[in-house]
This record gives structure tokens, C-alpha cells and sequence, in this order.
């Protein structure tokens, strides 16, 4: 196929071409590793705390985590299918629903919301240079801020530092990030049962946060208000991996079968994101016993080490920063933004292009000026992504039946052309599902100026990412009825 369309399209380079045979190399460990290596990351361990801080019980908070991320792990599994069975690309992928031309709308919508993720990632990286340098010089090396950014000069060379460090692996590609993904998790697994020997043997035990009752119970600060605190919860929880359930077939289509996508998300995903859930309450339960108040920042935990045991966990989470924030933030975005122009814009470019943009959006200002960040930002864009997932899912399965014409995706004037290379059944649907969290992302993000969004509104927006992929897919489903053409069965992988 390359040959037939690489020199008459511009929907085609090297970079989003069908996967071959021989690059089909990664088994189900490589995809458990891929996510032991994403979930162990400092917003993963804070998202507990968010939690906990909300009201609940160390054993609800680790619930709602392991919860959520099965829940999220279904759209992944059907949306990876497509992947593994074709070896195409999530930006290709959507021409199928949104039209050849259409599907730069999906794209740009989770290009832009990982390149926030990878600009805040970076920052959390950086902080830890800058923390790890303060330790091994016996004091903060702070100075003034710098006018217009409201950081200091230390800690802006930090993040480049930390930016820079990155930059390898975009240069060399996506073997490099695999590799990087495989020899780390291990690393990482043992880190975590060393930090819980730590904390167990300083404080004596695990501390009475892990004991504690939560604020729901009669009696407590929050008698009644469970389901008000939990729902919410779910959403944001859910929304931390939705925009690696729409881009997942960036990985899948590397896949030797379809097995071992299935095996190794089913594996690598829930049980790992719950048992870091509960890692964080317990260290954090011990936290409390050692130092008098609970301490949900790992970095700061780790700059109160003594010896050599600040400079290793430092280390380790720069380690773990990297393989996170170029699996989770890069790979999407890069093959995204090279969709958008493909003779002009390669993987490497799109990852450039990420790279760059993440500085642009000063990601410390994302984090100082919105309160509560995890719960906007999270719950914000579930609602855009949440629609889109539901576009894809039922477009593959219900409209479609699996069958696609692959080299039909590549051509302007194919099949999945539409009008004009727009589909507008998908984009209505989008449209349809985006609309009825908006009233509650204003009042969430910006309470001050839209105060009086009704009740209504804001109880769909702490549903955002089920509201918006359910009203989606059934909008697509009845728009897109009896209008078909059956793909010519085009030869598929294994």
C-alpha cells in the first residue's frame, strides 16, 4: 500500500502507514510494563489525595481509583482493537467516523490536551531537580521571580533541564520509549515496596489515617454527602486516562496479536492504579505519625529523607517522570499533529511541535491559578473526550462491524471522504454531547463570573465523560442508520 499511495496523497507519510509484520514486536509484558511505567507517576499518587482531602476513607478512596480505571479500561480494549487489527494510528482511525479531512477536529482536541499534561509532567519534573539540588546544597537555591513568568530564574532552568532530558527520546523515536518503559516498571514496583519498608520502620507501623473512618459516616463533617463527593470523583478518576483510551491504538497497532493488547492493559491497568492508590494512604497514614501532618507530595516526602535515600527516591521519580510523560503526553499528540499535514509534519516533528507548545503554556501557571486542578482540568476535558470515544466506539462496532478499508483511509476522495472529507453525523454528535457540560465547566473553572448555573447543569457535569460519550453515541448510531457503505474486506493482520 505504501507504495501505491505515498507519492498520490496527502493523507499518508511513513509515520502513519498500517504497521508491518515486522514491527509487530510488543508481547502483553510489554504493554503491562508500558502501563506499571505510566500509572507509577506522581499525579496518579496525588490523585488519592484528592480524595482523601474530599472526605473518604482510605479503603473508599482506593476503591473509586480501582473503579474508575476498569471502567476506563473498556473503551481502551474496543478502541485498541482497531489497532492491533489494522496497525493504524487513533488519527486515522477517526477518518473512519469523522471523514478524512474531519478527523483533524478529534486529533487537535487530544493533541492540545496532552501537550497541558506534558508541559505540567515536565514541571513535576523539573521541581524534583530543583528539590534534589536544594538537598545537595543544604538549602533552597531560590532568588527572585523573573516578571511575567512568577518563577525564579533556578527553577526555570530546571524545567529546561528536565525538558531537554526528554528530548532524546523524541529524537529516537518510539522503540526508544518502549525500551525505556520495559527496563523501568520492575524498578519501579520495587521502589514502592521499599518505600513502604521505610515508612513502616520509621513510624513504627502504618498510622491511624489508614484506620480512619471517612467524613460521610453520621456524626461526621460530611454526614450524607457520599454520593455528592463520590460521583465526581469517578468522572476526574475515569478522566485521567480518557485521553489514552481514544489514542491507545497508537500502541496497539504495534502488537503481535490481539491477545496480547487484551492481556496486557487488562493486567497492567486497574490493579496497579489501585494498589498505587493504596500505597499513597499508607505512606501518606505514616507521613502523618512522622512528621505531624499528611504529606501527599512525593518530592516533598523525599526531600525530607535523610542521606542517601533523598538522592535515590529522586532519582527514581525523575526516572519514572520521563517514561510517563513520553508515553502518556508524547506519542499521542506527535502522531496527531503529523496527521494534521502528513507531507510536511513526520512523528518526530509532531513530538517537536508538543514539546514546544507544552513550554508555550507555562504549565505552573495551569497548576497555581486553577483550585483544585485535578477535579477542572480532569473532569473538563473528560468532556470533550468522552463524546469522541463514543463517535469511535460505536462507528467500529455497530456501524462498521470491525471492517474497514484501509487503504481507503489514506485517499481524499475515497470512501470515508463523506462531504468534502467531513462527516457531519460525527461532528453533530460531538457537538450534541459537548454541549451540556458546558454550563458546569464555567461554574467549575471560573465560579466567580458564572455563579448561577442551575442544579441540573451542574450534576450532568460530574457525569461529564459518561454524559458525553452516551448522548454521542446514540446521536451517531441514529444519524449514521442505513447510511453505509460496507468496506471491501481489506487484508488484515493477525
Amino acid at each position: 500500500m505504501s507504495t501505491e499511495l505515498s507519492g498520490s496523497t496527502q493523507l499518508w507519510n511513513e509515520d502513519l502507514a498500517p504497521t508491518t509484520a515486522a514491527q509487530r514486536t510488543w508481547r502483553w509484558y510489554h504493554f503491562s510494563a508500558l502501563w506499571v511505567g505510566m500509572v507509577m507517576c506522581i499525579p496518579a499518587y496525588t490523585l488519592s489525595a484528592s480524595l482523601i482531602e474530599g472526605g473518604m476513607s482510605g479503603y473508599q478512596a482506593v476503591l473509586t481509583v480501582f473503579l474508575a480505571n476498569a471502567i476506563v479500561l473498556l473503551p481502551m480494549l474496543l478502541i485498541g482493537h482497531a489497532g492491533t487489527k489494522y496497525g493504524i494510528p487513533y488519527a486515522v482511525l477517526a477518518r473512519a467516523s469523522f471523514g478524512t479531512s474531519g478527523a483533524k477536529l478529534p486529533a487537535l482536541m487530544r493533541a492540545i490536551v496532552a501537550c497541558g499534561w506534558y508541559g505540567i509532567q515536565t514541571w513535576f519534573g523539573g521541581q524534583m531537580i530543583y528539590t534534589l539540588l536544594g538537598v545537595m546544597m543544604g538549602g533552597e537555591i531560590g532568588g527572585d521571580k523573573i516578571a511575567g513568568l512568577g518563577i525564579n530564574g533556578s527553577q526555570l532552568l530546571c524545567f529546561l533541564v528536565f525538558w531537554a532530558i526528554q528530548f532524546y527520546y523524541i529524537v529516537h523515536g518510539m522503540d526508544a520509549i518502549r525500551k525505556l518503559e520495559t527496563y523501568t516498571a520492575p524498578l519501579k514496583i520495587l521502589i514502592c515496596f521499599v518505600l513502604l519498608g521505610w515508612v513502616y520502620s520509621k513510624a513504627g507501623g502504618f498510622g491511624d489515617l489508614l484506620s480512619a473512618p471517612s467524613q460521610f459516616v453520621e456524626g461526621g463533617k460530611k454526614a450524607g454527602q457520599f454520593w455528592a463527593v463520590f460521583w465526581p470523583s469517578l468522572t476526574a478518576m475515569v478522566g485521567f486516562w480518557a485521553t489514552l483510551a481514544l489514542n491507545i491504538p497508537d500502541f496497539t497497532r504495534f502488537a503481535k496479536t490481539q491477545r496480547d493488547q487484551v492481556i496486557g492493559q487488562s493486567v497492567g491497568l486497574p490493579i496497579p492504579m489501585g494498589l498505587l492508590a493504596a500505597m499513597a494512604v499508607i505512606v501518606t497514614s505514616a507521613t502523618v505519625v512522622l512528621y505531624g501532618k499528611a504529606i501527599w507530595d512525593p518530592v516533598d516526602l523525599s526531600s525530607r529523607m535523610t542521606g542517601a535515600a533523598v538522592l535515590v527516591a529522586l532519582l527514581i521519580l525523575l526516572i519514572d517522570t520521563v517514561s510517563v510523560n513520553l508515553a502518556a503526553n508524547l506519542v499521542g499528540p506527535a502522531y496527531d499533529f503529523s496527521s494534521l499535514a502528513p507531507k510536511q509534519i513526520s512523528y518526530k516533528v509532531g513530538g517537536y511541535i508538543t514539546a514546544t507548545i507544552a513550554i508555550l503554556m507555562m504549565p505552573w501557571k495551569i497548576l497555581e491559578s486553577t483550585q483544585g486542578y485535578i477535579f477542572t482540568w480532569l473532569v473538563g476535558y473528560s468532556a470533550l473526550l468522552g463524546p469522541i470515544a463514543g463517535v469511535l466506539i460505536v462507528d467500529y462496532y455497530l456501524v462498521r462491524k470491525t471492517e474497514l478499508n484501509v487503504t481507503e483511509l489514506y485517499r481524499e476522495d475515497g470512501q470515508y471522504s463523506y462531504g468534502k472529507g467531513w462527516n457531519m453525523a460525527a461532528v453533530a454528535a460531538f457537538v450534541v454531547g459537548v454541549l451540556p457540560n458546558i454550563p458546569g465547566f464555567l461554574n467549575a473553572a471560573f465560579p466567580a463570573s458564572f455563579p448561577d448555573v442551575s442544579v441540573a447543569f451542574k450534576t450532568i457535569y460530574t457525569y461529564a465523560w459518561f454524559v458525553g460519550l452516551a448522548i454521542s453515541a446514540v446521536v451517531y448510531g441514529v444519524m449514521m442508520k442505513g447510511k453505509t457503505v460496507p468496506a471491501v474486506r481489506a487484508p488484515a493482520h493477525p
